[in-house]
């Protein structure tokens, strides 16, 4: 059965249990970039976000316990990530809240939250950044034309719907 969006039901449904979080932080590690060799490259770095709440009775600003998670990026924006993104930067981190289960050499389990990232910016309030366009390659086919033949064959166009049309009825 279909949904209005294309999607089946049971994807809507895994679409609506995904927990998205939008998440405030310093970076508190290198970013770990991985090339997928021939499948998808990824970066990963770990992220720390420190609460700080106002004691009223004292008026001191208090912290609270850092929140600490893994955060993941593939493809694109794991180049993007590894290039922008360096220890110790205020960052904004919108992803996916995931959880990662593992069994280690120890034969114990392991688990780890991880925020797989959609978007990753640095946090304009904490100061400033310059933003750089990534170049796409394009592929240039034999059909392509340089920007020279498309104007010359532009101005013959015109050229010869300006001309005086001889001898037409």
């Amino acid at each position: 059965m279909q949904v209005g969006t294309g999607l089946a039901i049971d994807e809507v449904e895994a679409a609506m249990s995904d927990v998205h979080v939008t998440m405030f932080g310093y970076v508190g590690s290198d970013v770990e970039f991985k090339d997928g060799g021939g499948s998808a490259d990824r970066a990963m770095f770990r992220l720390g976000s420190t609460p700080r709440r106002l004691d009223r009775p004292s008026g001191v600003w208090r912290d609270g316990e850092t929140v600490w998670l893994t955060v993941k990026a593939w493809r694109g924006l794991a180049h993007n990530v590894a290039a922008s993104i360096n220890k110790g930067d205020p960052v904004v981190v919108v992803g996916k809240l995931r959880t990662s289960v593992w069994t280690g050499h120890d034969g114990e389990q392991h688990r780890r939250d991880v925020l797989e990232a959609t978007t990753v910016g640095h946090d304009l309030g904490r100061g400033t950044t310059a933003f750089h366009r990534q170049e796409r390659a394009v592929e240039k086919t034999d059909e392509d034309s340089t920007d020279a033949e498309m104007f010359a064959e532009l101005e013959r166009e015109v050229a010869e719907a300006d001309r005086p049309r001889l001898g037409v009825a």
